[in-house]
């Protein structure tokens, strides 16, 4: 199965527009055995009971990816590359524009760069749940494809302003809350808006969608978005909220402008790695969000707890 997988990733890279998806072509790229990294973890131990008495039962418990949401970064509302949703992100009245917010040249270390950011529920559906199927037991997730968890155009005073996070600690102290590697700061997480001091436009697009979901997998923050967070039960562990530069939290795969099969955390490249093929002429780019998940099936009344991972 995983051959044939990457025979269709491979000859969808080879047929994808440069500039935009498809919702199918997003569909199709959910079918990663990279992304997914499913395996067995340990066991769960139920306590089953009858009238005539109590046993413990065991069942595999199961960890693995799961794709949660579609992350546009843009520079004009209604520009987003995903096609079939570009329309929920138009301009509004005080959310017009964006881009480069100077003029000064593509070397400048102090180039202003402004994103427009969507969120929108993995539209995989039952095709990734078929291929996920193949693998033994899995996990699901609560997340509605194509529902929209946050549009930036309608979060205006925040995306736009700042406010109020521009005062916020994680805003003001250096090297807090930041995408970077050593020697390589690619930008800071808060304010959670969409303006970046960032030269390359790659790295300011990742920032955006690193903002974004930093957003949307929280419970009350001060934007306007619809909240992702699952909620845990016996036998089922959701993720917990994305956390930039945290192993095992979470994983992005690249839709757009160039579609990878494979996925990875920002940052997505060594310092010497030469990645003009990922600059986007448009200044547009699209993430899958991929997240971990465990469970395990139910095989009594009550739980007792589990080993592994």
């Amino acid at each position: 199965m995983k051959t044939s997988c990457s025979a269709l990733l491979t000859l969808l890279v080879v047929s994808l527009p440069a500039m935009s998806v498809t919702t199918p072509q997003i569909m199709a790229s959910a079918l990663s055995p990279d992304c997914l990294q499913y395996r067995v973890v340990g066991l769960c131990y139920w306590l089953f009971c009858t009238p005539f008495g109590c046993t413990v039962k065991t069942s595999v418990k199961v960890k693995h990816n799961l794709p949660d949401l579609v992350v546009s970064a843009y520079n004009t509302p209604g520009d987003n590359p995903w096609r079939e949703i570009a329309f929920a992100g138009v301009a509004i009245p005080g959310a017009e524009g964006g881009g480069d917010t100077n003029s000064r040249i593509n070397n400048s270390q102090t180039k202003i760069r402004f994103k427009n950011a969507d969120a929108f529920g993995h539209p995989a559906g039952s095709t990734f749940y078929r291929f996920l199927s193949g693998m033994g037991y899995s996990c699901s997730n609560d997340v509605v494809p194509l529902q929209p968890y946050f549009i930036s155009t309608l979060d205006q005073l925040a995306w736009r302003g700042g406010i109020p996070e521009m005062f916020y600690p994680e805003a003001l102290t250096p090297g807090l809350r930041e995408v970077r590697q050593p020697g390589d700061l690619w930008g800071n997480v808060y304010p959670r808006e969409g303006a970046l001091g960032q030269t390359d436009d790659y790295k300011a697009g990742a920032v955006i969608a690193q903002r974004a979901v930093d957003i949307v997998t929280r419970s009350g923050q001060p934007h306007v978005y619809l909240s992702e967070v699952g909620s845990s039960r016996p036998g089922y562990w959701p993720p917990s909220p994305v956390q930039e530069g945290n192993p095992g939290n979470h994983t992005w795969q690249r839709l757009s402008p160039v579609m990878s099969s494979t996925c990875a955390m920002f940052p997505d490249h060594t310092i010497t790695d030469v990645s003009a093929e990922r600059q986007s002429l448009n200044g547009g780019y699209i993430w899958a969000l991929w997240r971990p998940y465990a469970c395990c099936r139910r095989r009594g009344q009550t739980f007792l707890g589990s080993t592994g991972g």
